[in-house]
């Protein structure tokens, strides 16, 4: 019993240290000049599932995945660079489209929200800390030092 338990765990450890990404790209839609291939295979890394949504189109088997690619495939082959298909793919579907969104001034805060939520955290830390320093604790009144003192001599 024990020994098919660790086949079994092994087997499954094997697997998911040497198991790569499943590729969906049908023998039908693989281009015949290995460059263009290799482009659109790049492209395609770079353009997410509209239907998976944390998929590349690559790793899809969706329908519209595969429509997108072959759309690539077409693009290339009619002579369009890579950024020119990526750009004719956004103008079609939005910047939702790339799985890294572009850095442009429309979308700056999404880039520099966490820079200034930490230096806002960090600030506040900053004040926090100063201010908690900066507070004085009040002397012991003569009613509380004898309260004090009639407590330690009971337990002691």
């Amino acid at each position: 019993m024990k020994r098919k338990f660790h086949s079994a765990l092994a087997a499954l450890a094997f697997a998911l240290m040497f198991g790569g990404v499943a590729y969906a790209v049908q023998p039908d839609e693989v281009l015949q000049n290995p460059a263009l291939e290799a482009r659109a295979r790049a492209l395609s890394e770079e353009l997410r599932c509209m239907v998976c949504q944390n998929q590349s189109i690559d790793q899809s088997d969706a329908d519209l995945a595969r429509d997108l690619r072959v759309l690539v495939r077409e693009r290339l082959k009619a002579g369009d660079s890579d950024s020119q298909v990526l750009d004719f793919i956004v103008s079609r579907y939005g910047e939702f489209v790339l799985l890294k969104p572009r850095f442009e001034l429309r979308n700056a805060l999404l880039w520099g929200a966490p820079v200034i939520l930490l230096l806002c955290g960090g600030i506040a830390m900053f004040y926090a800390a100063r201010t908690r320093r900066n507070t004085e604790v009040p002397a012991l009144s003569d009613q509380e030092k004898q309260a004090l003192e009639d407590i330690l001599r009971k337990e002691g």
